[in-house]
């Protein structure tokens, strides 16, 4: 089952044209990939204290439909894939008519803070991803 979360469309993310900001989109992305990790235990603060970073290092989005002040945004993160030292995952968001107004897949390599090179992903991190992978 797909992780999510849900939120507001607020004023700050709107454009000029009255709808929200295509790079908001994923900024909603974002909160949605952090929260999806936070719950596999791997906070910011353990990801530092173990000296690892997740790094975006592709991102294939579609934009679907607007989303307009107060609508209620739906992210929903799954798994796609996964490798030895990456990963792929897919958000879609949905408004509160359970449209869906964008989704992606974006590719993520585990990172050493130090060397900066690609490292093997915690061993949390690769349960959740196989478990979700397993029930697809």
């Amino acid at each position: 089952m797909p992780h999510q979360i849900e939120f507001p469309v607020r004023s700050t993310d709107l454009d000029f044209i009255g709808h929200v900001n295509n790079a908001k989109y994923l900024e909603y992305m974002e909160w949605a990939r952090f929260d999806w990790l936070w719950q596999t235990g791997l906070t910011l603060d353990e990801l530092q204290r173990r000296a690892i970073m997740p790094v975006v290092v592709n991102i294939t989005i579609n934009y679907r439909k607007e989303l307009r002040i107060h609508e209620q945004v739906v992210a929903r993160t799954s798994a796609v894939k996964l490798g030895e030292k990456s990963f792929v995952i897919r958000h879609e968001l949905f408004n509160q008519e359970e449209r869906l107004v964008a989704d992606a897949d974006v590719t993520m390599v585990m990172i050493d803070a130090h060397s900066r090179r690609a490292t093997e992903m915690p061993a949390e991190l690769r349960k959740a991803l196989s478990a979700e992978l397993a029930q697809q």
